[in-house]
């Protein structure tokens, strides 16, 4: 399963593999996933070394970086292995009741190729399992032939897609044995088309379990009581109602004074209005009994549907709890490979090789899939995570002497290390069983996922590099500026190469402060000012001649397999001196092997920086990694152009190591024009833009904070109360606390809920009574249109440092 997400990648062309009695092409590159688990598992098939001649052949050539197959080479192979005694494929003999069952040979990827699995064709779904023996247990791979498409390719191989989700590639023992599947198939698909016809003209024909139906008469039964009930109501009020007019007649009649009979006749309309309020009321509940009566059965179907679903997911992710942990006890007696030296950069790619085809189709001995610099580590590293199991090395100093010295520090001497993180373990699935079918961002997840730092505190992160911006407030030059200020902007994701843990999300009106004005010129502010959907504003500003300033929303998509984080809002950047004004936005992060294996993190997506005084603008691009690719991982590449689009720098760098600029300057061409600077001379005027710091000593055992990042939560006096250096469930976790962490974040997340639910009434209140509400109002920010960029953004009003001074908190909530 670890390297799922890199068979999606773009990879090299078919392989050309020899099938029986021909020549035969092999699959094209196909970002299919599949409906199945994958071919991984407990008792996995043939080990590693088994490969054809045609399948190393490819792998060598792809990881050499030559043209392999696909790309003009040809890779001799011998014919497919024979199936057993008996053909390779059979009817639905044997009591199993399909309509065809047998051996097929099945595309997996470049280092397996073609590999013999067991398929069975039954009620329009075609299933495959690696032997017959698995089918009690275990199916890899389910397609449905309603929506599939089959395409015969030669003599032997044919194809199976429902249009890219889910693409097998597939080859027979023989052209007899193929077109025996493909009727077979065709005929399968036929009628699975008609039945799903039949299906959506009427729900009634779709078997239900009798407890539903019985359930679903009980429920018509007692809704057909309670409309008898409002009928017998209805017709009293009727007779009461008449009775009462006639009544208001008789009064009518008598000689009475004249305001009398107008009262009457008010009442007399207000009865009639009330008989045919009623009346309309029992109307409406009739209908609603017809539509219940009528609509039953498909109501039935989509519940039962849900169900199914709900069953198979669960029996889903079940197995892939137990398949890793099959692969961690096989990990942890595996030897733990070393690092690679920088420059050795690019040779952990010849160490592996990404299969390529359906995603659903892997093997056990596939873990090794994943990015090569990623799931490499050192010796002595000792905090690993995993799907199912957080688990980190137990520090010889113990928690309370960690503190100890935590406390002991200084606000002047900043603390250069936390408690190292506890062994505790964590089922993954325990959690995932009971989140099924809910939303990802409402999921409560307990701390053990989680790092000691909120979501406003990685935020304040971004600062880690403010030289960048003091040396850009000193240049004259404004395209030399931005070529700063576009450093700056990347040396903000170098912390989350290792980071793979979560932040705390901040509560509602929880704030973050920085101050250091003394010893590095500036100081920061974070509030989070909205909760649903989530955001924080920051504003940092400094003595050196900049400011800072950011509104982010945080969005997520749960994909099965990787989370992709998306930021959305833009950062704003104000020179004081020249009055310059750059804004850009964050790229997308991924973090991939969410339900099993190593999790790992990527920046994809590109950034253009605009300097709205000058037009001056720098496009960066994050390139996504990709195994087939044989650039630097995590590659960053840009231009710095002024406003006519004439390039004037080139940047080079990844981002999490480094960046520099190379200075362009055009030279004349073979046809008098203009062109680019040649790569030696370019050489020449390479400029080192920024670096990245090293971790600290024993970083892995700390969540991989860097030297910033240990300062964070250390406590300080005179924060406001909201401070999230004052949130009890993070400090608790910090200090390797973490049931009792976990029953607080409870108590605050309940306390959260209980506020807005106040809030919510109140405003209901206020609407009813038309009396006039104010929404909720973030403290030290306000919410404005941004002058430059025309959206709407919550924007520093002052005063938080004032009445820090003061130590005047009156206005702040109550939050922890």
């Amino acid at each position: 399963m670890a390297a799922t997400e890199l068979r999606g990648v773009v990879g090299p062309g078919p392989a050309a593999i020899a099938a029986p009695g021909g020549g035969g092409t092999g699959p094209p590159v196909v970002g299919g996933g599949g409906g199945g688990r994958g071919d991984s598992g407990p008792g996995s098939g043939a080990a590693l070394g088994t490969v054809t001649a045609a399948a190393a052949a490819a792998a060598a050539a792809a990881a050499a970086g030559g043209p392999g197959p696909g790309a003009g080479g040809v890779a001799a192979a011998g014919p497919a292995p024979a199936p057993p005694a008996g053909g390779s494929g059979g009817s639905g003999a044997g009591g199993s009741g399909s309509a065809r069952e047998g051996w097929l040979f099945k595309w997996t990827n470049y280092i397996k190729g073609y590999q013999r699995r067991w398929f069975v064709l039954s009620n329009g779904l075609l299933s495959y399992y690696r032997s017959k023996a698995e089918m009690r247990h275990t199916c890899r791979g389910t397609i449905n032939l309603a929506t599939a498409n089959i395409t015969v390719e030669d003599s032997c191989n044919f194809i199976i897609s429902n249009g890219g989700a889910q693409t097998y590639h597939l080859k027979a023992s023989s052209e007899v044995e193929r077109q025996r599947w493909v009727t077979a198939l065709e005929l399968a698909k036929a009628k699975a088309v008609k039945m799903l016809a039949e299906s959506d003209e009427s729900g009634d024909e779709e078997s239900v379990s009798q407890t539903d139906k019985t359930e679903l008469q009980n429920t018509l039964r007692t809704l057909s009581s309670k409309v008898e009930d409002l009928t017998t109501c209805n017709d009293l009020i009727a007779k009461h109602g008449t009775a009462l007019q006639r009544s208001l007649s008789e009064l009518e009649a008598l000689r009475l004074p004249a305001e009398s009979n107008e009262k009457i006749k008010q009442v007399n309309e207000r009865a009639t209005l009330f008989r045919i309020t009623s009346n309309a009321m029992i109307n409406a509940c009739r209908d609603f009994l017809m539509l219940a009566q009528t609509h039953s059965k498909k109501w039935q179907k989509s519940l039962q549907y849900e169900r199914d679903q709900r069953i198979r997911l669960e029996e889903t992710l079940e197995q892939l709890a137990k398949q890793h942990n099959h692969l961690e006890r096989a990990f942890r007696g595996a030897t733990v490979l070393p690092a690679n030296t920088p420059g050795s950069a690019g040779s952990g790619k010849d160490q592996c090789c990404s299969g390529k085809g359906d995603m659903s189709d892997e093997d056990d001995e596939n873990e090794f899939f994943d990015a090569p610099e990623i799931i490499t580590m050192p010796e002595n590293l000792g905090h690993k995570r995993t799907g199912s199991n957080i688990s980190g090395a137990s520090s010889d100093i113990s928690l309370d002497e960690q503190y100890k010295h935590q406390l002991e520090e200084t606000k002047k001497e900043k603390r250069t290390r936390i408690p190292y993180k506890p062994n505790y373990s964590l089922n993954l699935w325990s959690i995932m069983k009971n989140c099924i079918g809910k939303e990802l961002s409402k999921i409560p997840m307990p701390v053990n996922f989680n790092e000691p730092l909120s979501m406003l505190q990685r935020l304040t992160e971004d600062l880690e590099y403010h030289e960048l911006l003091d040396r850009a407030a000193k240049c004259e030059n404004s395209l030399e500026q931005l070529c700063y200020v576009a450093a700056f902007t990347v040396s903000s994701y170098s912390t989350t190469v290792f980071r793979t843990s979560k932040p705390f999300n901040p509560l509602l009106g929880e704030t973050f402060e920085l101050d250091r004005l003394e010893e590095n010129g500036y100081r920061s502010l974070c509030e989070q000012v909205s909760h649903h959907p989530p955001a924080a504003a920051h504003h940092a500003e400094s003595k050196n001649g900049w400011t800072l300033r950011q509104e982010i929303k945080i969005t997520s998509k749960f994909r099965g397999k990787y989370l992709s984080i998306m930021p959305l809002g833009s950062i704003h950047c104000i020179f004081h001196a020249t009055g310059h004004h750059y804004t850009w936005k964050k790229v997308t992060t991924t973090v991939h092997n969410i339900i099993v294996g190593k999790l790992w993190i990527d920046q994809s997506g590109e950034i253009d920086i605009v300097n709205h005084k000058t037009g001056d603008k720098c496009n960066l691009k994050f390139v996504p990694y990709s195994y087939f690719s044989r650039d630097v991982a995590r590659k960053v590449t840009g231009e710095v152009t002024d406003p006519s689009g004439k390039v004037h720098f080139a940047l080079l760098g990844t981002w999490d190591e480094k960046m520099d600029c190379f200075k362009v300057q055009p030279v004349v061409g073979e046809n008098g024009g203009d062109a680019r600077q040649r790569g030696h001379e370019a050489e020449e005027s390479r400029v080192m833009l920024w670096k990245r710091n090293p971790l600290p000593k024993n970083a892995e055992n700390m969540y991989y904070f860097s030297e910033l990042a240990l300062t964070l939560n250390a406590w300080e006096s005179g924060t406001a109360p909201t401070d999230s250096r004052l949130r009890p469930d993070q400090r608790l976790m910090e200090n390797g606390r973490w049931d009792e962490a976990n029953a607080e974040k409870q108590r605050l997340e309940e306390k959260q809920r209980l506020s807005r639910k106040k809030r919510e009434a109140e405003a209901m209140k206020a609407t009813e009574d038309g009396t006039p509400y104010d929404p909720y109002k973030a403290l030290w920010f306000e919410r404005k249109k941004d002058p430059v960029t025309k959206e709407l953004t919550h924007i520093y009003r002052g005063g938080y440092w004032e009445c820090k001074e003061k130590q005047d908190w009156t206005s702040c909530p109550d939050i922890f």
